[in-house]
C-alpha cells in the first residue's frame, strides 16, 4: 500500500518539488501525492520570515482539516524578507507526519528594484514578475528564481533542495 502525501497547494511546481524530494530521500517506497487548495491564512504576499513560516504551517493545519489520515502533510510558502536595504525572496517548507516535523528554508535571493516597487503597491511577486518580464503565470512555472537565473535554477529544483532538508528528521529519527 502506498503512503499518502498531502501537499497543501495545487501549484504544480510545489507538488513536483515535494514528489522529487520524497523520491530522492525515500528510495523504494511508493507514495501517492495529492495537492489540495487550502488557505495560508497570511497575506497573499508574506513580507517577513515569521509570516512566511506561519503561512506554511497554516497550510498544513488547514490540509489536516480537509484530509484525515495522510502519512505526510507538506506546506510550502514563499515570502519576502527585508534585509540590508533590499528585499529577498525565499520559501519555508514544513513537513509533518504527526510524530516528526521537519522545517527548512530555501536559499534567498535579492529582487530587482522594479519588482519591489510593484510589490510595495500591493502586488504579489509572481504577478510583478509577469508584468516586468512579460510572462504569464510564472509562479506556476519557473518563478522569480528561474527568470532571474535565466533558468539555471528552476523553481522545482530550488524548492526540492529545501524539501530534502525538511526531511532530515525523518531520515535521522533517533536524533529528533
Amino acid at each position: 500500500m502506498n503512503k499518502k502525501v498531502i501537499i497543501a497547494s495545487e501549484n504544480p511546481v510545489k507538488i513536483d518539488s515535494i514528489r522529487h524530494g520524497f523520491k530522492k530521500v525515500f528510495k523504494g517506497i511508493n507514495f501517492d501525492f495529492e495537492g489540495i487548495s487550502v488557505s495560508s491564512d497570511v497575506s497573499d504576499q508574506p513580507m517577513s520570515v515569521g509570516e512566511t513560516f506561519r503561512g506554511a504551517l497554516n497550510r498544513i493545519k488547514n490540509a489536516k482539516k480537509l484530509v484525515y489520515g495522510a502519512d505526510f502533510y507538506c506546506g510550502i510558502e514563499g515570502g519576502l524578507e527585508y534585509f540590508d536595504d533590499r528585499y529577498y525572496a525565499f520559501a519555508w517548507i514544513i513537513i509533518d507526519n504527526g510524530k516528526y516535523i521537519g522545517k527548512a528554508r530555501t536559499g534567498s535571493f535579492m529582487l530587482p528594484l522594479e519588482i519591489i516597487s510593484l510589490i510595495k503597491e500591493g502586488m504579489e511577486l509572481g504577478d510583478a514578475d509577469d508584468i516586468v518580464f512579460g510572462h504569464s503565470n510564472s509562479k506556476q512555472k519557473q518563478g522569480s528564481v528561474g527568470i532571474l537565473t535565466h533558468d539555471l535554477i528552476d523553481r522545482t529544483g530550488y524548492y526540492t533542495h529545501a524539501v530534502i532538508l525538511a526531511l532530515i528528521p525523518f531520515m535521522n529519527k533517533k536524533l529528533f
